[in-house]
């Protein structure tokens, strides 16, 4: 069990005390991500933004119904570059905008447009585009102005909400170059991107894995009651623990299989998932394995995105 009972896993604004709120996305899979709200004495920072305009655009009026801090956002934090967490920044352009040096750079590469036209040639890119499309079909990425941070950090960054400190901790190159968690000491929360993903599968965009562990063990470490992921149930410093065993599980499970000479497809599909066989979003095993290989390679280019959707849509189909 890793989900939170005093919080529902529903669709909308929860209240988590002390000025804080958190957006919940079930359920919780590809694009459906949470976000964030901490206030004090009439200040807001906004942690994420969402993956279309519309998404974000309910998001902030539920934010302004439930609190007059939101009315103007302060400032926005996107914890890393994978768009569910920043597509929707334009809707709060006049926020200062603050993200790691790496996450920014990131940003760049996968724009709103590229999504779209990636969803509209989709029946020609076989397998691999069907599984995209069935993933992300549900977004409408048209139209949307890339809104890039305005103040960017490396390691750490204290900053102000009201009377309150808030501590952004870069802990990337993990699931993306430049993850950062946003901790509010006396609230006694963290909001974690997408450093955890509860009943869900984690995706191993950049690693290196052990990075990703290591900052599982931070967030386990942290004085904190209210963990709120950037995917899945709002969770406690268990869900890091859980996340953390995952990790751990596919390293070594991976580490077997490379030196047995399998290839990072044949190890993907080998893996018997046992405990996380019924996580969410399983077939992202395949990315996970593929980032492990180049790892225990040394390096080495990353494979095309494309040929790991496909990898990802023959597990899918498998389940």
């Amino acid at each position: 069990m890793t989900s939170t009972p005093r919080f529902s896993y529903t669709k909308g604004i929860h209240e988590l005390g002390n000025g804080c709120f958190a957006w919940l996305q079930p359920d919780g899979g590809w694009g459906w991500s949470n976000a964030g709200l901490v206030t004090d004495a009439g200040a807001s920072l906004l942690v994420d933004t969402l993956f279309d305009l519309a998404l974000t655009r309910e998001m902030l009026a539920a934010m302004r119904r439930a609190t007059p801090a939101a009315a103007r956002i302060g400032a926005l934090v996107n914890t890393h570059a994978n768009g569910d967490h920043c597509y929707g920044n334009v809707l709060v352009r006049d926020a200062e905008i603050i993200a790691s040096k790496a996450t920014a750079e990131e940003m760049a590469e996968v724009p709103p447009a590229l999504m779209q036209r990636l969803l509209e040639s989709a029946e020609q890119l076989g397998p691999a585009g069907a599984f995209f499309r069935r993933v992300f079909g549900a977004f409408d990425f048209r139209d949307i102005e890339p809104v890039l941070p305005t103040r960017t950090f490396e390691r750490e960054l204290t900053l102000p909400v009201g009377g309150k400190s808030v501590n952004l901790l870069e802990v990337g190159p993990a699931h993306t170059r430049g993850d950062v968690l946003v901790h509010s000491p006396e609230d006694r929360i963290v909001f974690t991107g997408d450093i955890l993903f509860i009943e869900g599968t984690p995706i191993v965009w950049e690693g290196p894995v052990a990075n990703w562990i290591r900052a599982c063990e931070r967030i386990e470490a942290m004085d904190v009651d209210v963990v709120v992921p950037g995917h899945g149930p709002i969770t406690d410093r268990h869900g890091a623990r859980r996340v953390r065993e995952y990790l751990a599980f596919v390293q070594g499970a991976a580490r077997e299989r490379f030196d047995a000479g399998l290839s990072a497809r044949d190890a993907a599909h080998d893996i018997e998932l046992g405990a996380y066989a019924d996580w969410r979003d399983a077939e992202r095993i395949a990315v996970n394995v593929e980032t492990l290989y180049r790892e225990f390679r040394g390096g080495g280019e990353p494979a095309n995105p494309l040929e790991l959707f496909g990898r990802m849509s023959e597990l899918a189909r498998r389940a």
